[in-house]
């Protein structure tokens, strides 16, 4: 009797094992992931390498990582061929930077019900990502990089305190821009600021649109729109003539020439969304798991182009952060 039992006290034991390997990956197997980034700029650069940073310390050599990027021309497109790509060769996870590159992974990733884990996407809700922040209801989820207006705005009239007009170059149809542009209104309203906002569509339209807007205004607000944050030296060039500043949206942009930004570290978005991606693989829902964001902003000022327009640190931002323009 007791050698029955011990056999089939073995035999469950067998069962059990085998229907447990039936339903999760194997350790020892490889997790593919594409990474589909609209194009190369510092804020997005330095996202993929916070989220590369999240999937090695994790998975280390377990982990394949293919990335793409799309070309200053052709970002759109080069992004749905990307992620179709990626979708047909049953990639395990797709990982998208930024907005347009998210929506062309969503598309090509939801007949397959692959994963998709978006980085830097300001309103995942508008473009369908997700249900809701809280609650993303499909097999995607990720990081939204939506900036602080409100601290953006005080940052801005305490280095300008007679500021009166903000303008602001945006892409018409990138909707994170439009977003962050009704943002910024509703944090300029109680000082009395007009937001002067013009649109462009291609990169050829940032050279007049530029000129014009900075005859307008006091100053410039950039956000983290792809096409006007790939053409920063043009629209730089179009505030130094017209004699004003240009506010960032990130500490990559202030090196770049920008006088001041309250910004978001997005190495360590990318982190956050690395660690995300990492536990969807592990077996983790991404329908259930809330969109995040980074919370601690901060303040940096380039004290080269501080200098240059003659003004000085104001005393509520003795410790922020400085840096000096890339050369």
């Amino acid at each position: 009797m007791k050698k029955f039992f011990a056999i089939l006290l073995t035999a469950i034991l067998s069962l059990t094992m085998l229907a447990s390997c039936g339903e999760t990956k194997d350790t020892d197997d490889t997790f593919t992931v594409g990474v589909v980034q609209y194009i190369s700029h510092p804020s997005l650069d330095n996202c993929y390498a916070g989220v590369e940073q999240a999937l090695v310390a994790r998975f280390g050599d377990k982990v394949q990582i293919t990335r793409q990027i799309g070309s200053d021309s052709s970002a759109d497109s080069d992004c749905a061929t990307y992620a179709s790509q990626f979708a047909a060769q049953n990639y395990d996870m797709i990982v998208a930077i930024a907005t347009p590159a998210a929506s062309s992974a969503f598309a090509a990733a939801e007949a397959k019900d692959i994963p998709v884990v978006f980085c830097a996407v300001s309103d995942p809700v508008s473009v369908g990502l997700v249900e809701s922040m809280d609650k993303p209801g499909y097999n995607c989820s990720g990081t939204s990089d939506v900036l602080d207006m409100d601290a953006q705005v005080k940052l801005i009239t305490s280095m300008q305190p007679d500021v009166k007009k903000i303008g602001v170059l945006y892409t018409s149809s990138e909707a994170n821009s439009i977003a962050q542009l009704a943002l910024l209104e509703a944090a300029a309203k109680p000082y009395d600021i007009e937001i002067v906002a013009q649109s462009i569509q291609s990169d050829s339209d940032i050279p007049s649109a530029a000129a014009a807007l900075c005859a307008k205004v006091d100053c410039l607000n950039n956000f983290t729109d792809n096409k006007v944050v790939n053409n920063l030296s043009v629209v730089l060039d179009a505030a130094n003539s017209a004699g004003i500043p240009v506010y960032g949206s990130e500490i990559e942009q202030v090196k770049n020439g920008c006088l001041a930004s309250v910004s978001i570290d997005y190495v360590a978005l990318g982190k956050v969304t690395g660690d995300m991606a990492a536990d969807a693989l592990e077996g983790a829902s991404l329908a259930d798991m809330a969109v995040k964001t980074i919370s601690d902003a901060t303040p940096v000022v380039n004290s080269d182009v501080l200098a240059a327009f003659n003004m000085t640190m104001p005393a509520a931002y003795a410790n922020a952060e400085t840096v000096t323009t890339n050369k």
